[in-house]
């Protein structure tokens, strides 16, 4: 009797490990369809490649170290954008496929993936590379690469939260190689952001009466401590209630699981072993670098007071994860000689993604124009 108990229960564990083999099997095929590594070409109506566009997946030799971008535009003959994701070093092309904010239909885009991070990551990116002194030198010849292939003497440059601090180092470096420089959700003092944050999250949860996200949060004592701002903003404490609360990657993406993790998966742009350097570097690489350090270390206002080309900053009204308030009074002292700064009202960190056809107009009508008759007034 005993003995064919145990057998009932081997041939269970067996189905159910067999089970789970298939499933991981299905899974591991699933993951190669969708994983070409290949981007999407423009096409006619006719389904024809569209002539004088662009769409492709490159690497160069950028800082001694080789690093990946995707090049993108409907026609050659459109200005240049160098695009600077955030991160620090994780890329977002991923949502650049899914939501397509159309950026190329004005520009020949350059979706650069800095060193350390996605495309560009690999075993000969040292972890003292790792800083923003290297990423501006990476930047600047980039621009140059970019500006040689395309006959451009000038480029635009946008970047996006973690990838302004040393975007904008690259405008004041190197403003003759630029048109203009667009920041959007731009980095100030971040010690001082995530403080905002956290007492804003703290509140909202005890307002909720949500005793275990509260629970969760005085686990680090940002308010008391300046040593528990960085653990706390590497945490997945941080990220989950800032999604949650609707101040993270976008006002509506109330999961990171739903919103980033699987949508890097599906991603047909990187191929597999690319996906999964995506997450080693987040995980794994870049906790080991100083670049977090650093970045709360600097002083952005104080650094920069200065730029001498047109600056635009585009904010999301609902934005903590890079404090809008601390933008927007960061450019009022900012000394350029064009200035324009853009709240998005119905977006927290991401207005490409979530405001597309607003951020289109301002980049037609302002931007390439030269004017800030679109930005805020007051």
């Amino acid at each position: 009797m005993k003995a064919g108990k145990h057998k009932k229960i081997f041939n269970m564990l067996v189905y159910l490990f067999s089970f789970i083999a298939l499933a991981l099997i299905m899974l591991l095929i699933i993951l190669i369809i969708r994983s070409p590594g290949k981007i999407q070409s423009f096409t006619d109506e006719n389904e024809n490649i569209l002539a004088g566009s662009i769409s492709e997946k490159v690497f160069v030799n950028i800082g001694g170290v080789k690093q990946g971008m995707f090049i993108r535009g409907k026609d050659l003959k459109n200005p240049v954008l160098l695009y600077i994701h955030g991160g620090p070093a994780f890329p977002n092309y991923f949502l650049i496929e899914k939501y397509s904010p159309g950026l190329e239909e004005n520009f020949t885009v350059c979706y650069w993936e800095q060193r350390g991070g996605g495309l560009s990551y690999g075993p000969e990116v040292t972890l003292e590379s790792m800083n923003f002194e290297q990423l501006t030198s990476d930047a600047i010849e980039v621009t140059n690469y970019l500006r040689e292939r395309f006959g451009k003497e000038k480029i635009f440059m946008m970047a996006h939260s973690g990838g302004t601090p040393f975007a904008i180092m690259t405008a004041a470096r190197a403003p003759q190689l630029y048109y203009a420089y667009i920041g959007m959700a731009q980095i100030t003092r971040q010690a001082e952001s995530e403080k905002i944050a956290y007492k804003y999250m703290l509140e909202q949860y005890t307002a909720n009466g949500n005793e275990k996200a509260v629970d969760e949060l005085k686990k680090y004592s940002v308010l008391d401590s300046d040593n528990c701002i960085v653990p706390f903003y590497k945490s997945l404490t941080r990220d989950e209630s800032m999604h949650e609360l609707g101040i993270g990657t976008m006002r509506n993406m109330r999961s990171v699981f739903k919103g980033v993790f699987i949508p890097v998966w599906t991603c047909k742009a990187y191929t597999l072993r690319e996906k999964i350097n995506i997450w080693i570097s987040k995980f794994s690489f870049i906790k080991k670098t100083k670049l977090i350090d650093e970045l709360f270390a600097t002083d952005i206002p104080a650094g920069i007071p200065k730029l001498e080309i047109p600056v635009y900053f585009f904010s999301g009204k609902y934005d903590l994860t890079v404090n809008h308030d601390l933008s927007k009074a960061y450019l009022e002292k900012l000394q350029a000689p064009l200035k324009g700064f853009y709240t998005f009202s119905e977006s927290a960190h991401s207005p490409i993604y979530e405001e597309p056809q607003r951020m289109k107009e301002i980049m037609v009508n302002d931007v390439l124009c030269g004017t800030n008759k679109n930005g805020d007034r007051n």
